[in-house]
């Protein structure tokens, strides 16, 4: 055997969270630049396509009605109301990739992310900041996809999000989305090392005698003997 650790086979569920207009898909569009075997879950919404928005590609786009019979039959791992339209993160095929050791990035509000969190806690949960409110506001005025009054909507709830950040495992701030990208990327490859990934060690029978000969030498010596001055 090549590696002597052999960890679990089960991909990262990886949340990213952050107020809208911090850069989420930007970081995200980088990491699958540089990450392999990673899929971006696709999240439904209620909402109307911004530009150019396409259905599957960027959402599944469903009316009001259709979105609430998608919870009636407990079809959505998490869903939530934002901006008086709401998100959602459709259970079809999470399971499948996650089994197929791929990682999945969901991209959701933190309502929906809290929700996962109380039934998957082995998630990965990071917090996208914006360096201030002052830039973060200039970004949302920039995207001129919205108007004054839900921009201002959604500077408000900015605020009222911050204050969830204690429940994230990890904050990155986005001043520079190249440093900000590697720093997700450093946190998802330290997640990948964690002790509790790890399914069986391994010893060759080289290894094995090294070991056993170490512990027969712990049995022998006789700790009496040394001078303490």
């Amino acid at each position: 055997m090549d590696n002597m650790v052999k960890t679990k086979k089960q991909g990262l569920l990886i949340v990213i969270s952050g107020p809208s207009g911090c850069g989420k898909n930007s970081i995200i569009n980088e990491l699958l630049k540089i990450r392999k075997n990673t899929w971006v879950s696709i999240s439904c919404t209620s909402r109307e396509p911004r530009g150019e928005e396409k259905d599957g590609i960027n959402y599944y786009f469903l009316s009001r009605e259709e979105f609430e019979e998608d919870i009636k039959n407990d079809e959505l791992l998490e869903y939530a109301e934002y901006s008086g339209n709401y998100y959602g993160t459709p259970k079809k095929y999470i399971k499948e990739h996650l089994d197929n050791g791929e990682d999945i990035i969901l991209e959701i509000e933190i309502q929906g992310a809290l929700k996962i969190k109380e039934k998957l806690d082995e998630t990965v949960f990071i917090f996208i900041m914006p360096p201030t409110m002052n830039e973060l506001k200039r970004r949302l005025i920039n995207r001129n996809t919205d108007s004054l009054e839900k921009i201002e909507k959604r500077f408000k709830r900015a605020y009222e999000e911050i204050n969830e950040i204690p429940k994230y495992n990890y904050v990155v701030v986005n001043d520079d989305l190249d440093k900000a990208v590697k720093k997700v990327d450093a946190i998802l490859e330290a997640e990948k090392c964690r002790v509790d990934r790890i399914e069986e060690v391994y010893l060759d029978s080289k290894e094995e005698k090294i070991h056993e000969a170490l512990l027969d030498d712990v049995k022998d010596f006789d700790n009496s003997k040394i001078e303490i001055k």
